[in-house]
């Protein structure tokens, strides 16, 4: 089936982002070789990577320090991996990252020592 031109862009910024490395990577782990997982790919590549990533409001540096903290904020691990190497593609340093999430590490540990856990 052709692919749209909304997948094409996708295709293209998600490769930008991620980095051709990390694209052959899940081509040759066969990770969208089933086909429920090509429909979730295709989705991914027109809504998420064509659709939000391509979006004005913040550029995508912005954009990657927002979902590194976000991330690591309801502790989704594969999706921080996913978005630090983004966030390094697009211009952040290891420092600066860490840096990021030193600080949300020291707000955690404080929130979980006050009662309720800090969200009362």
């Amino acid at each position: 089936m052709a692919k749209s031109e909304a997948w094409k862009v996708g295709d293209k910024v998600r490769s930008d982002l991620i980095g051709p490395a990390a694209v052959a990577k899940m081509q040759a782990a066969g990770t969208y070789d089933d086909p429920l997982m090509e429909k979730f790919g295709d989705y991914a590549r027109e809504a998420v990577f064509a659709g939000l990533w391509t979006r004005g409001g913040v550029d995508k540096k912005t954009r990657a320090l927002i979902c590194v903290v976000s991330d690591t904020a309801i502790h989704a691990l594969p999706e921080l991996a996913l978005h630090l190497r983004m966030a390094r593609r697009l211009g952040w340093t290891e420092e600066e990252l860490g840096e990021a999430l030193l600080v949300a590490k020291k707000v955690f540990a404080e929130m979980r020592s006050e009662p309720g856990g800090g969200l009362e």
